[in-house]
C-alpha cells in the first residue's frame, strides 16, 4: 500500500491528485505545520531525514521530492498513462523539462518572494523592521518582480499552442506545474495578460480527480 505523508497546505496535495488520476489505492498520514514557524513537524524526520513533505512510502521504498515521486508513480504504476508516448520524442522532452522546471526554476522565485515579503514582520525586532523593509523592497523591485514577470510571460507563451504543457494531452507534467501556478495566482502575480495560465488552472480545478484529492487531503491554502 502506498502511504502519502501529507503535510497540510503543501506540495503533497499534488501527489494525492496524481494518485487519484491513476486510480491507485493509498492511505494518508496527516501532519500539521507548526503554527508559529509554518515548518513541518519533527515527526516527519522518522520518515525521511530532511523531515519535509512530500514523501511517500511504498513498502520498503521511500521517495521524497515532488518530481521524483511523480516519476516513480508514473513509471511504476502508470502503465503508459499520464506521459507522452515513447515515440513522440518532442513531447517526451517537453514532459521531462516541465517536470524539472516546476521545482528547479519556478518555485525558487516564488519562495524567495514569500521570504522577502515576510522579512520586515515578526519575529524581526521592531527596531530593525524599517531596514528589513527597505532591503526586501529593493530585492523585490530589482530582482524578484522582473524575474517573475519573465517566467510567467514565458509560461503564458508556452501554453498558446495548446492547453497542456507536454503536448495536446493532459499529463503528469501538468500536475507538477500546478503548484507554482497556483502559488503565483494566490500571490497576485498573474495579470490580465495571463489568460492561458488562468484557463489552465480553471481546467485542472474542474478535474474530478483534483476535487477528490482536495476532499481527502483536507483544506488547501497556499502560504502567503
Amino acid at each position: 500500500m502506498i502511504t502519502v505523508h501529507h503535510l497540510n497546505h503543501s506540495r503533497s496535495q499534488r501527489v494525492l491528485w496524481l494518485l487519484e488520476e491513476l486510480g491507485l489505492p493509498y492511505e494518508i498520514r496527516h501532519y500539521k505545520r507548526d503554527a508559529q514557524t509554518m515548518l513541518a513537524p519533527p515527526e516527519l524526520k522518522a520518515v525521511h531525514p530532511l523531515g519535509k513533505s512530500p514523501v511517500i512510502s511504498d513498502g520498503d521504498v521511500v521517495v521524497a521530492e515532488s518530481g521524483a515521486i511523480v516519476e516513480y508513480l508514473v513509471e511504476t504504476y502508470g502503465n503508459g498513462r499520464l506521459k507522452p508516448d515513447a515515440g513522440d520524442t518532442a513531447a517526451r522532452r517537453r514532459y521531462t523539462y516541465w517536470l524539472h522546471y516546476a521545482e528547479g526554476s519556478a518555485m525558487p522565485l516564488l519562495l524567495m518572494a514569500l521570504v522577502f515579503g515576510r522579512l520586515a514582520k515578526p519575529p524581526m525586532p521592531a527596531l530593525l523592521r524599517p531596514l528589513a523593509s527597505m532591503i526586501a523592497d529593493g530585492v523585490q523591485k530589482a530582482y524578484l518582480d522582473p524575474q517573475l514577470r519573465l517566467h510567467l510571460d514565458y509560461l503564458e507563451d508556452e501554453l498558446t499552442a495548446g492547453g497542456w504543457f507536454a503536448g495536446d494531452a493532459f499529463s503528469a507534467a501538468d500536475i507538477q506545474m500546478s503548484f507554482p501556478l497556483e502559488a503565483a495566482l494566490s500571490r497576485g502575480a498573474l495579470g490580465e495578460r495571463h489568460t492561458h495560465l488562468k484557463a489552465f488552472l480553471a481546467r485542472i480545478h474542474d478535474r474530478p480527480a483534483y476535487r477528490r484529492a482536495l476532499d481527502k487531503g483536507g483544506p488547501y491554502e497556499l502560504l502567503r
